[in-house]
């Protein structure tokens, strides 16, 4: 069985203070937990902090992104190294909002994807399709080429996970059924058979994400190819993400 990553994208939200403060309140209502991996991924800022509160805890850091040069004149960039540097085991990569906002391509994904393996970064690859795509037919094609552009020449799968993400779902309080994230998490597995083949696309985790909370993450899970959740706005009160880690236990 795969093991579930629960994983909180706290984008443009709290300080090095906040972050602390989370962290000591969080860690010791997940601290009997095994069965999940967890991740949390703070802005750039609190990485730093983050770092030194969750030392030897089991959850593990992540950044909300990189850029896939290592150093230079890059005015505004964080590069691999500086990740590893801080500590950091993941990355998250291809956010819609990176793509909607900052002119992210499945070409420069692709690049921060092989600058992070290279690096000794896992990935949490991004891709989704929006309300317009989905209204017309469109999702499959979207989740095809935006998951062969991210992992063009990417040859390391044990490094990778997969989040899939409806843009219509983002911070919408609208949540796929799991019906509908089941459909598309089969079909991405499907495509990653075809890259890495049937047993390696197997052990590859694929989250869902899109107004994950409490309440709907155990009837998400119960879906086969469901493996975990990247969690928005749930995941910014200890409590809250507390309780979505512990409702995303799987039955064996």
């Amino acid at each position: 069985m795969r093991r579930p990553v629960i994983a909180a994208n706290w984008k443009m939200h709290k300080t090095t203070g906040e972050t602390r403060d989370f962290i000591t309140q969080f860690v010791p209502l997940v601290e009997d937990v095994q069965d999940v991996e967890i991740v949390i991924a703070p802005p750039f800022t609190s990485l730093a902090v983050a770092a030194k509160f969750l030392k030897g805890s089991n959850v593990k850091l992540a950044a909300q992104n990189l850029f896939w040069e290592e150093k230079g004149a890059f005015t505004g960039e964080i590069s691999p190294i500086m990740l590893r540097d801080v500590e950091c085991e993941y990355v998250i990569v291809g956010h819609s909002e990176r793509r909607q906002y900052f002119g992210e391509t499945d070409e420069t994904v692709n690049k921060r994807v092989r600058a992070a393996h290279q690096a000794g970064l896992k990935v949490i690859l991004c891709i989704g399709e929006t309300l317009e795509e989905r209204e017309s037919g469109k999702t499959f094609d979207v989740l095809k080429t935006q998951l062969s552009g991210g992992l063009k020449e990417i040859d390391a799968p044990d490094m990778l996970v997969i989040a899939y993400e409806p843009v219509w779902a983002i911070g919408t309080g609208k949540t796929a059924t799991p019906e509908q994230a089941q459909e598309a998490h089969q079909f991405i597995r499907e495509q990653l058979s075809g890259i890495y083949g049937a047993q390696e696309a197997q052990k590859i985790r694929i989250l869902y994400g899109g107004s994950v909370k409490p309440e709907n993450v155990a009837s998400l899970m119960s879906q086969e190819d469901v493996d975990g959740g990247l969690v928005g706005g749930a995941s910014l009160k200890p409590d809250s993400f507390a309780e979505i880690v512990k409702n995303a236990i799987k039955e064996a």
